[in-house]
């Protein structure tokens, strides 16, 4: 019935297997992005100096903020495309596509004018370090303005791999992050546009990423062609997409709230503090690719096999993941032990040796804990893509609890090492919710599957 062979049933198979196979594909992609992340970071500090990357790096939460807001919902919105895919129902996967997409553009255009309208009290209130302060705010603000690009790109993107490819939307990654660090040499060292080159490099290449999964989907996905009465209004398709999308956005933003207070008492303890956790936590982002990977993987992996009623395939699916995720935990934990302060070193020169110290520390406390991260990961998503991401927004809130706590309270005392271990307590706190959440979540889907109880 379609043309494109990469649209792949998660439903039908062994979960090892099928997650591995997902994972893979997506993990290219994401390494790729990252790698561009790392260069693009580096081309900052190498051309317009310490100042301009720290600035930069000081935006990381107050942009997760926001931006984690807009991934989240995307994710969430292509929770019910997932499930009705899997349950052969596609009249309706149409519908939550199509709805998706309004929904997306109210989102995007009301965040816009808002957040650009605070974004420099935003800045302030944060403490940024007026050194500071003039770089953070012109790569934020026109990340800020780019926001309705970030809907199209991750609304289009979660689509295609809610259909089970995971394939495309990483070949689109990566030419648009090859187009990013093209941009971002142009605009820095010909147009001379400082810290703002970097962030227009980054929306323009988003863009481009966004109208290849457009084009793609248009071209190539039979599943998603669209007639007029797709685009006919219905009531229960927003509702259940604002219950699936909403409380996902929230939940990255509430994760996010906990990083910006975080983020604030890092500020609170200087420059150097500010840039060596920029540095370890660009190399930290390259190292927890395949947690974000198994991620993803398992949100279209639990919608697809709800959708078609598989609930044994959720169990072992989430055992499969876990066994993955800590074998790699143990590996990335021995490499940042030894090799951590050269990592480092990509960002920052060999003679600053305090800045260096503190980010091999920080890399050193944080991957002692990253089984608890890859769990995090694991099964939170599993249960979004179940269809309960409310219950995902609760573990959301442990991990604002876990690190604002450190941050508010041991921060004063012991300073740089609370900053280290902040990440490390919101992941035990989201566990200790997420983990029974998911057989809870995995009850109810059975009595609602026996007629029992109603799934909306």
């Amino acid at each position: 019935m379609q043309k494109n062979t990469t649209i792949k049933d998660l439903t039908i198979g062994n979960p090892m297997s099928l997650i591995m196979g997902f994972a893979v594909s997506l993990l290219w992609g994401m390494l790729f992005q990252q790698l561009y992340n790392i260069i693009d970071t580096a081309i900052v500090s190498w051309t317009l100096g310490k100042e301009a990357y720290a600035g930069m790096g000081s935006t990381g939460a107050v942009n997760f903020l926001i931006m984690g807001f807009c991934m989240g919902v995307c994710n969430g919105f292509a929770i019910p495309i997932a499930q009705r895919f899997g349950a052969r129902d596609y009249k309706s996967m149409r519908k939550f596509y199509t709805h998706a997409i309004i929904l997306c553009s109210v989102f995007a255009i009301v965040m816009t004018v808002l957040v650009s309208i605070f974004c420099r009290q935003i800045l302030s209130s944060m403490r940024t370090p007026d050194s500071l302060i003039d770089f953070a705010y012109k790569y934020i603000i026109v990340i800020f303005i780019g926001i309705p690009v970030t809907y199209m790109y991750n609304l289009l993107s979660a689509t295609i791999r809610a259909l089970g490819d995971s394939k495309h939307p990483v070949q689109f990654l990566i030419i648009g992050s090859i187009l990013n660090i093209a941009l971002d040499l142009i605009f820095i060292l010909v147009f001379h546009w400082g810290i703002s080159g970097a962030a227009f490099a980054t929306v323009l290449s988003q863009l481009a990423t966004g109208i290849m999964c457009l084009v793609y989907i248009t071209k190539k996905i039979d599943l998603l062609k669209l007639s007029k009465a797709d685009w006919e209004l219905d009531r229960s398709h927003f509702l259940i997409l604002f219950n699936m999308g909403v409380p996902m956005g929230l939940q990255y933003s509430i994760t996010a709230i906990g990083s910006v207070i975080l983020q604030t008492a890092i500020n609170s303890l200087g420059e150097d503090a500010v840039t060596a956790v920029t540095t370890a936590s660009k190399v930290t982002m390259f190292f927890c690719i395949p947690f974000d990977a198994l991620g993803s993987t398992m949100a279209t992996y639990g919608g697809q096999n709800v959708g078609a009623k598989r609930l044994d395939h959720l169990t072992d699916g989430l055992k499969a993941a876990t066994k993955i995720g800590s074998i790699y935990s143990v590996i990335a934990f021995v490499v940042l032990y030894f090799f951590g302060r050269y990592f480092a070193m990509i960002f920052i020169s060999a003679d600053e040796v305090a800045c260096l110290d503190n980010a091999h520390q920080f890399l050193i406390l944080n991957s002692v804990f990253w089984i608890p991260l890859a769990l995090v990961n694991i099964v939170r998503f599993l249960i979004q893509g179940m269809g309960y991401s409310r219950f995902a927004l609760i573990a959301g809130v442990m991990e604002m609890i876990g690190r604002a706590g450190m941050a508010t309270l041991l921060v004063p005392r012991i300073g740089f090492t609370a900053i280290c271990l902040a990440s490390p307590m919101a992941w035990i706190l989201a566990d200790a919710f997420l983990i029974p959440a998911f057989f809870i979540v995995r009850n109810r889907l059975h009595k609602i599957f026996s007629g029992q109880v109603e799934i909306y």
